[in-house]
């Protein structure tokens, strides 16, 4: 029997919740998207949790991605706009959760998986980690106004557009160097690096704590403009179709900027 896409564990006041399609690396359904939402939930409504904790299963990935087939059967730009509005719901609901989160980080952190490690109080990777977000030379998509928002708010206009412009993944050095990893440790030290770190968030304040997140939270989504348009228009792309198909078959893409 297979296992389930996603794994939410309890052990006394610490919420795990572990993206587990490791043959995939960890690239996610809709199924795994609301199962976070529900741990979300759970982690607010359980007056016991006082630290939700994210991993990835094995050791390729944290979550490469949401999984591309689920864009085989876009055809227009407002189906682009519905998928982001998706999205938002499940990235705002993990950035609006009332305890610290943290991201345990080894391999692949790029696409969704990033926006989702985006949200997270804290990250913690090893060097092995790749942090990006490569549509320009993969599907010729685009993000949300929501998801450049948290680039900018972590990585600054210059890093943002590097990273974009030039689909480069940084490695785990460089994201700490940005300050978006606060600890860097080493590949086997990674869940005893979490765990200090989870002990520490145990001992603290939680009020303290929870008016720190939400003041952060509040002043980054004070100015957020609207953006659908733009997401409208590259959805509708002939570029997006084209380089959805070319990825199912592994096909170079042609870009033809319409």
């Amino acid at each position: 029997m297979d296992e389930p896409e996603l794994l939410v564990t309890q052990d006394g006041g610490v919420l795990t919740v572990t993206f587990n399609r490791p043959r995939q690396r960890n690239a996610m359904t809709w199924g795994m998207y609301e199962g976070l939402y529900e741990a979300c939930e759970k982690a607010d409504a359980d007056d016991d949790v006082r630290v939700l904790v994210l991993k990835g299963a094995g050791d390729k990935a944290f979550v490469a991605g949401t999984d591309i087939g689920q864009f085989a059967d876009f055809r227009e730009g407002s189906e682009g706009v519905a998928y982001e509005e998706k999205i938002a719901r499940i990235v705002n609901r993990l950035e609006d959760v009332d305890v610290p989160t943290v991201a345990a980080i080894r391999g692949f952190c790029v696409g969704g998986g990033l926006g989702i490690a985006s949200v997270c109080d804290l990250r913690i990777a090893t060097p092995s980690a790749r942090f990006g977000i490569p549509i320009a030379r993969t599907l010729g998509n685009c993000l949300s106004m929501n998801n450049y928002s948290l680039l900018l708010n972590h990585l600054g206009p210059a890093r943002t557009l590097d990273m974009l412009l030039r689909a480069r993944l940084f490695t785990g050095e460089e994201a700490t160097a940005a300050g978006f990893v606060a600890e860097l440790c080493a590949e086997e030290d990674l869940d005893t690096a979490t765990d200090a770190v989870v002990t520490t968030l145990l001992g603290h304040a939680p009020l303290s704590m929870w008016a720190a997140k939400e003041a952060v939270r509040r002043i980054r989504r004070a100015t957020l403009p609207d953006g659908d348009d733009i997401v409208s228009r590259v959805f509708a792309s002939e570029d997006f179709h084209s380089a959805v198909a070319a990825f199912a078959t592994k096909q170079p893409v042609v870009w033809q900027g319409r």
